[in-house]
């Protein structure tokens, strides 16, 4: 793996003047299809009988209130999410704090303002599965703020259901998790179910670009240049996936769009309920996250070409201790939000269409 060396400290935007990686010219937007349903990309008004869409804010006539930077972190209550929020809001950042779960979200707020002084940090509830849920942010935004600077989509979820105590009995070191070399062992603790599988994918993919898609009127709206950061994994490299061709074609992203990126995706669904995982070439190890984040690296570089005026990038946060992997990360919180945070206050010549491992920019097509 060939890394570029970019790095930067938590504390201070990133200072590197970097060719950017997408320079292909945009690309045409493609005919969303149906089998996960997506709000269109103008904001719509919230539906007036729905108390729980119901905007608690109106535009502020006054310049001073609209901060100059503001920002989106999605699955933010926790974790990764809520330590990005953090940083972020330490260097000015007025940030939107969301998740799905409200008192979780309200209460995650409540402590970054007052335990640690940031009042710059507010709370909207969020599903990003959810149309109506999304579209209420937009037009939240879009009536309080008008523009919006920075989107770090963080949500996601594993697609696995596992035992979980079996699987802390197998006592699986660092090292053996992150190489993929576990991947044989986690066959007694890991259940592919149908319903875990699909939930991750309208996550991790349809819900990232469902939020990116709602969000992109406001972004280009932005008065300090828009940056949208997508959370990867290491299962997202190349290298990890089986599949010859289908490795090749991932590299390539001249061919790809969202339909495409859609048939693999049921073609991924198909061969996992016939049962053709591994015969079919598809990664073996947390399949319908590894591919998720695959297509969310793909979509990241899509967007890069169409929005060359905005730092589109992807990263890795590292092997975090956290929820998502069930608590045997090596990382703190605040190691794995560098990256992202990184990436969000990037110079307006900095790199975009690119994939980080936390702070360096590495080669993974």
């Amino acid at each position: 793996m060939r890394h570029l060396g970019l790095r930067a400290s938590a504390s201070s935007p990133c200072r590197v003047r970097v060719r950017p990686c997408a320079s292909a010219p945009p690309l045409s937007p493609s005919r969303l299809q149906q089998r996960v349903t997506f709000p269109a990309t103008a904001v719509r008004a919230t539906r007036a009988s729905s108390p729980h869409h119901r905007l608690d804010a109106v535009r502020h006539n006054d310049a001073e209130a609209i901060p100059e930077r503001l920002a989106v972190v999605t699955g933010a209550n926790k974790g990764v999410g809520l330590e990005v929020c953090r940083q972020l809001a330490l260097q000015g950042v007025t940030v939107i704090l969301t998740a799905r779960d409200e008192k979780r979200g309200k209460d995650a707020t409540e402590t970054l303002r007052h335990e640690s002084q940031l009042p710059n940090i507010i709370f909207h509830q969020l599903d990003i599965r959810d149309d109506d849920g999304v579209t209420s942010l937009a037009w939240y935004i879009k009536n309080r703020y008008g523009k919006l600077d920075i989107l770090v989509n963080n949500a996601a979820v594993s697609g696995i259901v596992a035992d979980e105590e079996g699987l802390k009995a197998l006592n699986i070191d660092a090292e053996t998790w992150t190489s993929g070399r576990a991947a044989n062992l986690l066959k007694e603790v890991f259940q592919n179910a149908n319903d875990e599988a699909l939930n991750c994918l309208n996550t991790n993919y349809y819900g990232c670009k469902r939020v990116t898609e709602a969000l992109l009127p406001l972004l280009k709206l932005s008065t300090s240049g828009a940056r949208i950061v997508n959370a990867s994994s290491l299962a997202s490299e190349l290298k990890r996936m089986p599949n010859e061709k289908l490795r090749n074609d991932l590299s390539n992203i001249d061919v790809w769009d969202e339909d495409r990126i859609e048939a693999v995706l049921n073609t991924f669904l198909e061969d996992l309920k016939s049962g053709r995982l591994e015969e079919a070439g598809w990664p073996m190890m947390l399949p319908a996250y590894s591919v998720s984040k695959m297509v969310i690296n793909l979509y990241t570089r899509i967007m890069a070409r169409r929005y060359p005026e905005m730092r589109i990038n992807c990263v890795r946060p590292g092997f975090v201790k956290t929820d998502i992997n069930w608590n045997l990360g090596v990382l703190t919180p605040e190691q794995g939000a560098r990256g992202p945070v990184m990436l969000a206050l990037l110079p307006d010549d900095g790199p975009t269409g690119c994939y980080f491992d936390q702070t360096e920019m590495v080669n993974v097509w």
